[in-house]
């Protein structure tokens, strides 16, 4: 088991000043495989307070020599691929496969993202405006508040363009999944960013995320996680007029139109929504279909579900692990039996533990057809792995159904054709659509309508939400 007693505050490794700890579990053992500082409240301001004293002399850096502390960042994060890898497998429960592919590699590819828009934003000339100069600086002391899913690449997506801004921070990470953040604060520390532009606290959200909202000297709070997460937050910082973006929660329908082709549809619709076994905040937790298809559709998707392996996370051959926590496996287990008595028809999968795992967080893989979109489970994020079936009569009650939702983070249009997916991808109330296949694109600005949130993350967009607009009027 591995202890971390310190927290990095200022450039430095540096006690806490608590005595309370928190265990981090392995999901698929459920033993204890670290223990972290349950930092205190007095940690919190001492990481805001080095994240103001830095702040002057990072943001008056010039841009290109911010971006090359990212650029050297991105590098050790390469060499430290595997162990990243590794860390949030062990701590969130990813299959090693997709945890290369996405916990370790996303995170990287976000991070080297910002070295080229960073180049480019030193190199932007301001806009003159008639009389005036516009200019963009940085918003000034960051809190981030990240969740246990994806762990770093949520804390890279905003790190990253925080730092080309000229912003400093106090980053604190899930109390689920803390590990790798304090890898990336080590690797912060071997690059040498100078002290205070990046600090990690980590502790409960109700003590020490909570401290680092209402701080006085705190300007802009960036959150990953739940709706009511986000609209606490909003009201923490609601007293002090702190700028808040967040990227919340998610219900995303996957349209399947009559033209579609089913067998391309249905079984990329299973991969990706069972990806992380359900725990994605973009996950097609919805697929409408035409009503006198969806007999085909069940058997397609059956299909697919049965090809994906479950087990040990550290296996390469395996898909779906377990369920981040023993309450997150009880929450899904309860929607499953939710569904059942809400009149759904199960496919596939079922409330009861799967067999075989007596140890872990393991649920099974669940499908309902003949979902009613009012129900429960259509309206709520469960966030683990249940496919609702939605069948509609017609193209215009696809689009009704996708947009009766308090979400709107994600969704999927297949079709005939692009121009036709496009079309009816432009009526979803949604921050992305996916058409015919169309990839995730850590470029593309991400971020919700309605309750999934309030500004966006990735790209030149992410870069945006960490800078502040100024107009000089010059003489005429």
């Amino acid at each position: 088991m591995h202890v971390h007693n310190d927290l990095y505050i200022g450039g430095s490794w540096v006690p806490t000043t608590s005595t309370a700890v928190i265990e981090v579990v392995n999901p698929a053992t459920e033993q204890v495989i670290a223990t972290v500082p349950a930092a205190s409240t007095g940690d919190a301001d001492a990481a805001v307070r080095a994240a103001r004293a830095a702040f002057t002399s990072w943001s008056q850096l010039a841009v290109d020599e911010r971006v090359d502390y990212v650029e050297r960042i991105a590098a050790a994060m390469a060499e430290r691929a595997e162990e990243i890898a590794a860390t949030v497998s062990a701590e969130q429960g990813m299959p090693m496969a997709n945890a290369r592919r996405v916990q370790a590699g996303l995170p990287i590819t976000v991070m080297q993202s910002y070295v080229a828009i960073g180049r480019d934003h030193a190199r932007a000339e301001p806009e003159r405006v008639g009389h005036s100069v516009v200019v963009e600086e940085p918003i000034g002391v960051c809190t981030f508040i990240t969740p246990w899913n994806y762990p770093l690449h949520q804390i890279v997506g905003k790190v990253a363009p925080a730092l080309v801004a000229g912003c400093t921070m106090v980053l604190k990470p899930s109390s689920e999944t803390p590990l790798n953040a304090f890898v990336l604060a080590e690797i912060i520390d071997s690059v040498g960013l100078p002290a205070g532009v990046f600090n990690l606290v980590t502790g409960a959200g109700r003590t020490v995320g909570e401290a680092l909202c209402v701080h006085p000297d705190v300007d802009m709070i960036s959150i990953t996680g739940s709706t009511e997460a986000g609209a606490r937050i909003a009201e923490l910082g609601a007293p002090s007029i702190k700028r808040i973006c967040q990227e919340l929660g998610g219900k995303s329908a996957n349209v399947i139109l009559d033209g579609a082709d089913l067998t391309k549809a249905v079984p990329a619709g299973i991969a990706g929504m069972m990806l992380n076994c359900g725990q994605t905040c973009t996950a097609l937790t919805r697929m409408i279909v035409p009503r006198s298809r969806q007999d085909e559709v069940v058997d397609l998707a059956v299909t697919a579900l049965g090809a994906l392996s479950m087990g040990d996370p550290g296996s390469d051959d395996n898909f779906l692990g377990p369920l981040v926590s023993a309450s997150q496996k009880r929450t899904v287990q309860d929607y499953i039996r939710l569904g059942i008595e809400e009149g759904a028809r199960l496919v596939a999968g079922g409330p009861a533990d799967p067999e075989g795992y007596d140890v872990g967080y393991y649920v099974q893989p669940t499908i309902f057809a003949d979902v009613d979109n009012s129900m429960r489970i259509a309206q709520e994020e469960i966030f683990g792995p249940v496919l609702c079936i939605i069948p509609v009569d017609g193209e215009e009650e696809a689009i009704t159904v996708a947009n009766d939702s308090p979400y709107g983070l994600s969704g999927a249009v297949w079709a005939d054709t692009d121009d036709h997916a496009v079309a009816v991808a432009r009526r979803l109330q949604t921050g992305q659509v996916m058409v015919n296949g169309g990839r995730f694109n850590p470029l593309a600005p991400f971020g919700g309508y309605k309750t999934s949130g309030n500004g966006r993350e990735l790209g030149r967009a992410g870069l945006d939400e960490f800078l502040e607009t100024k107009a000089i009027q010059m003489p005429v």
